[in-house]
């Protein structure tokens, strides 16, 4: 396996785990098949990250796009969703398991079980799982102006002037963590896909043509060297960044 530094891993890993229905369609099965084996990628990279000391890790499962797949295939992920919301894994690994999005879409059964699990998980502290559903950015960044404005509505003391960088990330459903390091996407393609798109700024990115049943903990660390190996500067120059160091 690819040797990485241990002193300079990601703390929050941000994947869009893409080509699960590719994958099954190449082998001549149903696309629910390969949601089924993105699971077990998901279980098998969770227990990697762990192992790795990775802080946070958020995975793209099911966006407000995706409400408009056909209706069988929305039911088999949300089914999905719900038999994969099992404790051993982050019981076992002393995982946090919190979710991102608008979950008031979601069928009762699975929100209560996304509920259940955040509500057991919640004293767990060696690295916490974000699973973003029915999320996109967009919506995001539009429930936080909304939030912003009615705040201003009860805030004699607020103002246009008082509203910065800051009071936007607040409000954003990813307030309690940092924002990703490193971001992957599996499956070939180049895009963002209306995921994070405040948060990963100035995030590193990694594309890789791998579909995500295949992506191996080889992968995740081919991902995480390719990061070690990149200079983050955060807008300073090559010169500033090496001085500081």
């Amino acid at each position: 396996m690819t040797e990485l530094d241990m002193q300079r891993m990601p703390e929050h890993i941000a994947i869009i785990m893409d080509g699960n229905g590719r994958w099954a369609m190449e082998r001549n099965e149903k696309r629910t098949v390969g949601h089924k084996a993105g699971v077990e990628t998901v279980r098998r990279i969770t227990t990697e990250c762990v192992k790795l000391g990775v802080k946070y890790l958020t995975l793209y499962t099911f966006s407000t796009e995706n409400w408009n797949r056909p209706a069988d295939e929305v039911s088999a992920l949300m089914g999905l969703v719900l038999s994969s919301l099992e404790e051993e894994i982050f019981v076992k690994n002393n995982v946090r398991f919190t979710a991102i999005g608008d979950l008031n879409r979601l069928p009762a059964d699975v929100r209560r079980g996304v509920e259940q699990l955040m509500e057991h998980t919640a004293s767990f502290d060696r690295m916490t799982v974000v699973v973003a559903l029915s999320y996109s950015s967009r919506w995001e960044i539009t429930q936080a102006v909304r939030d912003i404005v009615a705040d201003m509505r009860t805030n004699t003391e607020a103002s246009l002037e008082t509203i910065t960088e800051d009071t936007i990330s607040q409000h954003l459903q990813t307030h309690a963590m940092p924002d990703p390091d490193l971001l992957i996407r599996t499956g070939g393609e180049l895009r963002i896909s209306n995921y994070l798109l405040w948060q990963i700024a100035y995030s590193e990115l990694y594309f890789c043509d791998t579909y995500w049943p295949d992506f191996s903990e080889a992968d995740l660390h081919k991902a995480i060297a390719s990061y070690q190996s990149r200079q983050r500067r955060f807008g300073k120059t090559e010169e500033q960044v090496e001085t500081q160091q």
